[in-house]
């Protein structure tokens, strides 16, 4: 599920959303109002369930040979869940928003988004996003199923390869803190 040309994506388990007011999310870190969405190339970050904490990483232009062994042979990108998470994944019912690219702009310093600061309504009805496992797949996405995302987290962070992680506060303590 990805935004055609012209447009972006707000991906949502609520399907009766009409229209889109700009506000401060609850995981901001900046005090403006907006109203979030995503373009082609970074839907795929929010092929999961809403609270599913996941860490994601990739192969740029700047990634090491070493740095890209982290993510194995052939396999340029990555998405890691905690087996917690999977049955959600297999079950969530996941709904995408197409808005007009033109009433949303770049936000943040790596473009891992864009917002608008005005209401917004959608080009039309939601859609059903349908099986995550499978648009996984189709994309040539790897997906990783860990009993803590901490360690992938850790390694990729310090590594050249692109990396993102959204709702990592909704993960497992990190192994470190189960024992303490």
């Amino acid at each position: 599920m990805r935004p055609a040309p012209g447009e972006v994506l707000h991906f949502s388990e609520d399907p009766s959303i009409t229209r889109f007011e700009p506000h401060v999310a609850a995981t901001a870190r900046q005090p403006e109002a907006y109203v979030w969405a995503v373009d082609a190339d970074r839907a795929p970050d929010y092929w999961f369930p809403r609270q599913c904490p996941r860490a994601m990483a990739w192969v740029t232009a700047g990634t090491s040979v070493a740095d890209r062994s982290l993510l194995g042979p052939g396999v340029d990108r990555v998405h890691a869940i905690e087996y917690g998470w999977l049955e959600a994944m297999r079950t969530v019912r996941l709904f995408a928003y197409r808005f007009a690219a033109t009433s949303f702009r770049s936000f943040g310093a790596h473009a891992h988004a864009v917002v608008a600061t005005e209401p917004v309504s959608p080009l039309g009805p939601p859609e059903p996003v349908g099986d995550l496992l499978a648009w996984h797949e189709e994309a040539g996405i790897e997906l990783r199923v860990l009993p803590n995302l901490w360690p992938f987290v850790d390694a990729v962070a310090e590594s050249s390869l692109g990396f993102s992680g959204i709702r990592l506060g909704n993960a497992r303590p990190r192994p470190s803190e189960l024992h303490a």
